[in-house]
């Protein structure tokens, strides 16, 4: 059984057991959160949308760790106008394992 799923603005294709990194949730490490926010759910063949989200469906993980991304380097520059810039950005993840998917 797998599901989709809308947290930090993304959506994921999830399945239990599969571990993945999500925009920066606010649960302690070894804690449990679940996500309600499920546009669909399916099994096998059969699939289930929801208008937008589906009644009932919810996703349970388990934050295995927080961290940040590799850092993102930013360089602009206009030739023969003598300007240069250049900037960096690391986002902040939150590594969670798939546990379980509720389907309404």
């Amino acid at each position: 059984m797998y599901a989709v799923i809308k947290t930090g603005g993304k959506q994921y294709k999830v399945a239990a057991g599969e571990t993945l990194r999500v925009e920066r949730l606010t649960a302690e490490v070894g804690s449990d959160v679940t996500l309600d926010q499920v546009l669909a759910v399916g099994a096998g063949a059969d699939l289930v949308t929801g208008s937008p989200l589906v009644s009932g469906a919810s996703v349970i993980a388990s934050v295995v760790s927080h961290g940040r991304h590799d850092k993102v380097r930013i360089f602009k520059m206009r030739k023969r106008k003598h300007y240069q810039k250049r900037q960096g950005h690391r986002q902040n993840f939150t590594e969670i394992r798939i546990s379980a998917v509720n389907a309404a």
